[in-house]
């Protein structure tokens, strides 16, 4: 008889600490656009991410040899930084062999509060074989939303549905929780238009006032797929090997 594991998704970082039990592997998403920012950062080379919290620790890293540094608040570019968190920054990017040290207002918080358990990020750019990797190993799997300065946000707990419909689909993962069911039924209700669904939440606004509109349509519809699953190891994230 197959193993059942049990699947939850928790809808901001603020909240882990309800769900956190220090056995799950724990699936952080910052949909717009932090994870998604990872997953093309190590398409284009990068070999590590290290992702920190504040703008200073960040900011100590410029000009290091083998460094690069990146930094949003507000979804704004911070001055001085080599990057942002515009996916089109690192497309053709010179970062191949570098080490990025990224810091965001929501996804590398998320990824902060979860570092106890083991910790994969996650994008419509890569997941497929996220989904894979959680159906073939043996832990139970928190689905981790960024959220929005520890509040709700609608588009990563609707990613939250599609990773949670290819891993209930499994037959493997079975679940009670509540918000992951929402979450399902969020992803039902945009009938497959992800970017005009989103046409009043909060996040797609922000992201329209500073013309970025090409970030949330890239995000949420990828044009190009990865088999990459960056982990979290002794603080970087890394490319997970096998």
């Amino acid at each position: 008889m197959s193993e059942t594991k049990k699947i939850s998704v928790c809808f901001t970082a603020d909240q882990f600490e309800k769900y956190a039990d220090g056995k799950s592997t724990v699936v952080v998403v910052d949909l717009l656009r932090a994870t998604s920012v990872i997953s093309i950062a190590f398409m284009e080379g990068v070999v590590a991410i290290i992702p920190v919290q504040t703008i200073e620790e960040a900011l100590s890293y410029k000009g290091k040899e083998g460094y690069i540094v990146a930094a949003e608040r507000n979804t704004k570019p911070i001055e001085g930084f080599d990057y942002g968190n515009s996916p089109f920054d690192y497309i053709n990017a010179d970062v191949k062999g570098k080490t990025l040290v990224l810091t965001t207002t929501n996804g590398t918080k998320a990824i902060y509060n979860a570092r106890e358990h083991k910790v994969i990020t996650a994008s419509y750019i890569n997941i497929e074989v996220v989904a894979k990797h959680l159906i073939e190993e043996h832990n139970d799997v928190i689905i981790l939303c960024s959220g929005w300065k520890g509040v709700f946000n609608l588009e990563d707990p609707i990613f939250a549905g599609s990773l949670a419909n290819l891993l209930m689909d499994s037959d493997k993962y079975k679940s009670s929780c509540d918000s992951l069911f929402a979450s399902i039924q969020l992803l039902k209700n945009s009938n497959g238009d992800l970017f005009n669904y989103l046409s009043d939440s909060s996040h797609r606004k922000r992201l329209k006032s500073l013309k970025m509109e090409d970030d949330t349509r890239f995000c949420l519809s990828p044009p190009i797929k990865s088999s990459i699953i960056p982990i979290l190891k002794a603080d970087k994230l890394v490319i997970l090997e096998g």
